[in-house]
């Protein structure tokens, strides 16, 4: 096994309201001609899988890492982990316009219908001036006048709206309603799962030119309608997410610094600034894994302002 970070393969993902700020602010190369709404880094799913981009292990997927080297690279405290796959999905979103105002389900809500739970953390890379996010409902709004909002096309008026700027992050437990707005390109931290029910997707025709399906009544099945005007968190949070699935930090580098505890792994994604790990060198917008095994995991600021976000898996219980 190499003693270096482990890179993987970028996959891009068409979408109606993507653009190509991956590629101008970013710098990665995307497909010509094509809204790129979605870079899915490191992923573990039957229609997308992480491939190892080079080294020792180049070639081999996300998948195979973890079930045949799961000690090795993802650390002894992981291999009681019932997970079939690897529990985390790690994306770069580009909202070139607005996302649909869509909910993700709870447990108990995705079993019944036959989905995915979903919590997620956005951690804000770019915004234009006066971009907004749609998240939770106005204090107020009963669920029956958010249906009566859905019937008439006044939906606008029953969702909590707030401005967001670089820095700030905003976690999004399953049953809250959201939607990303245009001019935002946000690091996007979740469950392993794509099950995503659309609420309202803005009268707009999707790549096939046809209206996107909407998903009624699962939403209304899984929107938490207690959810009033949750906060985002300010640039100065060092604490980016702390749920059962996983905890994200914010780190600033000034000095080299450990990668990661004992025994464990990490995900790391460089935000600003450049960051160096053992023979490889990161900047804004990649994402590695630095494994267990690695014997010197040290991040080392290769910049002056150099800021990352430091991402672990939450251990189970076995209670």
């Amino acid at each position: 096994m190499s003693n270096d970070p482990i890179t993987f393969q970028p996959i891009f993902m068409e979408r109606p309201w993507g653009g190509r700020r991956l590629e101008t602010l970013l710098h990665f190369s995307l497909p010509p001609k094509k809204k790129i709404g979605e870079l899915w880094a490191i992923v573990d799913r039957p229609e997308a899988q992480s491939i190892v981009a080079e080294g020792s292990l180049t070639g081999k997927t996300l998948q195979k890492l973890w079930t045949e080297h799961c000690e090795k690279i993802f650390g002894a405290l992981h291999l009681k982990n019932s997970s079939p796959r690897f529990p985390l999905l790690c994306k770069i979103l580009d909202a070139a316009e607005v996302l649909s105002l869509q909910v993700h389900p709870p447990e108990a809500v995705a079993k019944h219908l036959g989905g995915e739970a979903k919590t997620e953390c956005w951690y804000v890379l770019h915004a234009d001036p006066g971009a907004t996010i749609d998240v939770g409902l106005r204090r107020g709004v009963k669920r029956e006048q958010f249906e009566q909002a859905l019937h008439d096309g006044t939906i606008e008026s029953t969702l909590h709206r707030i401005p967001v700027h670089a820095g700030e992050s905003m976690f999004i437990p399953s049953g809250r309603l959201h939607a990303l707005g245009k001019g935002i390109l946000i690091a996007e931290i979740q469950q392993n799962s794509d099950t995503t029910y659309r609420v309202f997707d803005w009268n707009r025709n999707g790549l096939d030119g046809k209206p996107r399906q909407l998903h009624l009544a699962e939403s209304l099945a899984s929107i938490n309608f207690e959810d009033y005007e949750p906060s985002i968190q300010s640039q100065d949070a060092l604490i980016i997410a702390d749920s059962p699935y996983f905890q994200i930090e914010k780190w600033t580098l000034d000095k080299p610094r450990l990668a990661r505890e004992e025994n464990n792994f990490s995900l790391i994604t460089c935000l600003t600034g450049t960051v160096r790990c053992g023979i490889q060198t990161f900047g804004p917008g990649q994402f590695f894994l630095v494994p267990a095994s690695m014997e010197e995991p040290l991040l080392v600021p290769a910049s002056p302002r150099t800021t990352l976000l430091k991402t672990s898996l939450n251990i189970p219980s076995h209670d």
